[in-house]
């Protein structure tokens, strides 16, 4: 069986005509030169899918934006391409530029979401806005290949948690709670990662999405659907984790537990999502005659001349936008070096600290692939405080001091748990500034009567200005590199035991206050190095 294309479209309107004939080149090769030039960006999105399965369902988005595109390939040969200079190329001037600040600061969400934007907006340069408005939704759909979702990830657990304990209490189940851990009669459990529910989230946003489009016209049905696959996920997730938890409890933790704790789990999202789209489709609407389709809100088709100079002036400036960016930050690289550092611990302090084993502290904070680190503890009148510095010079995607898996304890960290967390202001070198403030405790809830708890306090440190924020850590890193000053950056924790918590703030108070400055200095000479 053949088909031919030709067939399907009214006589003198194919993508073979005269316009389309250069203006499909010009879109595949500006596209082509898009994907050579960020081809590490390219790359990255796809590790992350074939190493993450929260985003193996992006493999799938490519070809669906494609098969998207092709239904609408009757409707796009009636329009005559108009390259336009204007609002795309401004756009993707912005673009380009916040496709550099990112990966200046190597943020993976920014670059991606950057080079899919920059995408979509040479097929508007090209094609012109008639024509992208019948693509509109491909395009737009596109964006779901970029794998960000993650950030969302704290709360939800944090939600999870909530509901798991209220649903236990409500059912009689007596529970001990501490942050993301709980301990009920029959053992104990901790709602990690896995357990948030962004895997389905995320999942049920992609296919909610187009399920709506493919199934509803009116924009209220298909807004009102993408939230339901919004919220439906979140809700089933966190039943789907108190059920589990019913389960092990009433088997004696023969059922729900390892594997098929998992299994479980998916089973349910599977017949949650597949209720959602069965009750979804009895208000699924007819397919619209091409005959109301001409006479709606569809583009006519155009008849303005079109100009071949125009086209591949477009084509030329867009290319020499999308690789100024590049240029930038080759001369940026080169200008900061590649000079390895090292740091030292100092023996003692001012105030009267000097330093001591650090076995009355067994901590260490999460930090990965620092250039420079030390963890040392310092003593004074019988109260020890930790101090841990990190040191990050010319990061990137895999060193970098601001990332999520740089945190102060692991999910699964067998010697201890973050219970809570805030912001507490704290007075350093002159200043007041807001640090991060966290309680940590022995990690065996259920096995600890009087378990050991740390206080700690965490400031970044991004070339002398300090700041508590993971954005202003990125937006001061990407303003001192474009400035040609580098990026050099540190975590500053300074951690001692909590036996009473207003003690506890006072001593780390009083080691901040009488050790800032040497901190800094030691900072500034890793510098200079």
């Amino acid at each position: 069986m053949t088909s031919n294309i030709s067939l399907n479209l009214p006589k003198g309107n194919t993508l073979s005509d005269q316009p389309w004939r250069h203006a499909l080149p010009a879109l595949l090769l500006l596209l082509a030169w898009v994907l050579f030039l960020y081809r590490d960006t390219g790359i990255a999105m796809v590790t992350i899918w074939a190493r993450s399965e929260t985003f193996t369902h992006a493999f799938l988005v490519p070809p669906i934006v494609l098969w998207l595109v092709w239904r609408q390939r009757q409707r796009l040969a009636e329009q005559t391409p108009q390259p336009t200079f204007g609002v795309a190329l401004g756009a993707v001037a912005c673009i380009a530029f916040g496709w550099l600040l990112g990966d200046l600061v190597a943020v993976n969400a920014v670059t991606q979401l950057a080079l899919v934007s920059m995408m979509v907006l040479a097929v508007l340069a090209v094609l012109g806005w008639a024509t992208t408005r019948l693509i509109l939704f491909p395009l737009g759909f596109l964006y779901f290949a970029v794998p960000i979702g993650e950030f969302v990830m704290p709360q939800l657990m944090l939600w999870t948690a909530d509901f798991t304990v209220a649903g236990l209490r409500l059912s009689g189940v007596p529970v001990y709670r501490e942050g993301l851990q709980f301990v009920i009669p029959s053992g104990s459990w901790s709602v990690i990662e896995a357990c948030s529910g962004v895997r389905y989230l995320i999942a049920s946003l992609t296919v909610g999405t187009l399920f709506a489009y493919l199934n509803y016209h009116s924009t209220k049905r298909r807004i009102l659907f993408v939230l339901v696959s919004i919220v439906v996920p979140v809700i089933a997730n966190w039943m789907r984790a108190y059920m589990i938890v019913m389960l092990a409890n009433l088997s004696g933790n023969r059922l729900a537990v390892g594997v098929d704790h998992l299994i479980y789990g998916w089973l349910f999202f599977g017949f949650v999502i597949m209720v959602m789209f069965t009750i979804g489709i009895r208000w699924a609407e007819p397919d619209i005659p091409e005959k109301m389709i001409d006479s709606g809100k569809s583009p006519r088709p155009t008849t303005h001349s079109f100009s071949r100079a125009k086209l591949w002036a477009v084509t030329a400036c867009f290319a020499a936008l999308v690789v100024l960016p590049q240029i930038a930050l080759r001369v940026i690289e080169r200008a900061e070096g590649a000079t390895q550092v090292s740091i030292t611990a100092p023996r003692s302090l001012a105030g009267g600290w000097h330093d001591v084993p650090s076995s009355g502290i067994a901590f260490k904070p999460a930090f990965h692939n620092p250039s420079a680190e030390m963890n040392s503890s310092y003593a004074r009148d019988g109260h020890t405080v930790g101090l841990y510095v990190g040191y990050y010079r010319h990061q990137d995607y895999d060193r970098k001091l601001v990332s999520s898996n740089n945190v102060l304890v692991a999910s699964k960290d067998p010697q201890w748990a973050q219970v809570s967390s805030s912001n507490h202001l704290v007075e350093v070198g002159g200043q007041t500034v807001s640090a991060r403030s966290a309680e940590l405790r022995g990690a065996d809830l259920s096995s600890q009567v009087n378990a050991p708890r740390l206080l700690t306090w965490q400031i970044y440190w991004i070339n002398g200005t300090l700041t508590a924020s993971d954005y202003a850590a990125k937006a001061y890193s990407a303003f001192y590199r474009l400035t040609g000053r580098g990026d050099n950056s540190a975590v500053i924790i300074v951690y001692t035991r909590k036996e009473r918590a207003a003690s506890a703030e006072e001593v780390l108070q009083s080691f901040l206050s009488a050790n800032y400055a040497t901190i800094n200095e030691l900072l500034l000479k890793t510098r200079q190095q």
